[in-house]
């Protein structure tokens, strides 16, 4: 994988996003992978400024996101589905028709997770997906012990994620986090042809440490990006700090040619 070190969240957003960009602009049937959480949500501030600008059209462009609460009715503020409309569709006038998300109000679960799959598959695939990290090492919802090979399905939420995520929850009504979610499994979101993960804070440091250079183990899931072909951590400096390699991190991308630039 490509890991990019940088002064700040600010930083970290603006490249990640002219990084989605370059790759949405060179498919031919683009199909962008919407994550949640607080920290894709730069991205889609500075996406929304390069469609403004002109740069980007995303005329046409499907969507699928990672994950949904399991349990949740339809409209509550806190559902990804709503997460993803207020925070991306809208702001980067996405076709709302064209955008999914896994159904977690589903009578059939298990249906529903194979239909997603079935609908990713029959768009062509994720050209680029967008990934945050939890503290635990999970992407989407693939807590610890995730299968490498899992698929799309309902998982419970550990309580370290389930914590994390209270505060949205108090925010809007006092409810609690729910207990379960649907996630795309970890082989879904290897199939994606490429890959833009990001982190910022020291609070996400170990997390990264274990996904960039430990050992690839579904104790830390996010070390399955290790296997993709096409995949860039882009960190800040806080985020980098338990980085052994960080210097070789900053060579190497300073060494590489214009043309490779995004």
């Amino acid at each position: 994988m490509e890991v990019v070190i940088l002064p700040d969240a600010e930083a970290v957003a603006a490249l990640a996003a002219r990084t989605v960009a370059a790759e949405l602009r060179r498919a031919e049937r683009p199909v962008l992978g919407l994550a949640t959480g607080s920290s894709p949500l730069g991205i889609y501030a500075a996406l929304r400024g390069i469609v403004e600008a002109g740069e980007l059209s995303m005329d046409g462009v499907r969507g699928f996101a990672l994950d949904e609460y399991v349990g949740l009715p339809v409209g509550h503020p806190e559902s990804y589905a709503e997460v993803v409309r207020r925070e991306a569709v809208v702001p980067l006038g996405m076709d709302p028709a064209l955008v999914r998300v896994p159904d977690g109000a589903a009578e059939d679960i298990e249906a529903a997770c194979a239909d997603y799959e079935r609908a990713i598959a029959e768009a062509g695939g994720v050209t680029v997906q967008i990934l945050g990290i939890g503290g635990n090492g999970h992407i989407g919802f693939n807590e610890p012990t995730s299968s490498l090979a899992s698929r799309t399905r309902i998982k419970t939420l550990a309580a370290a994620t389930r914590q994390a995520n209270a505060r949205f929850f108090a925010e809007a009504d006092g409810a609690s986090v729910p207990t379960h979610c649907l996630t795309q499994g970890l082989g879904t979101i290897l199939e994606a042809g490429a890959l833009v993960l990001v982190a910022q804070g020291e609070h996400k440091a170990e997390a990264i440490r274990q996904a960039v250079e430990g050992p690839l183990s579904s104790r830390w899931p996010a070390s399955a990006l290790q296997l993709h072909r096409r995949a860039t951590v882009i960190v800040d400096e806080e985020a980098a700090s338990r980085l052994e390699l960080a210097d070789y991190y900053r060579d190497t991308v300073a060494a590489k040619p214009d043309w490779q630039r995004v």
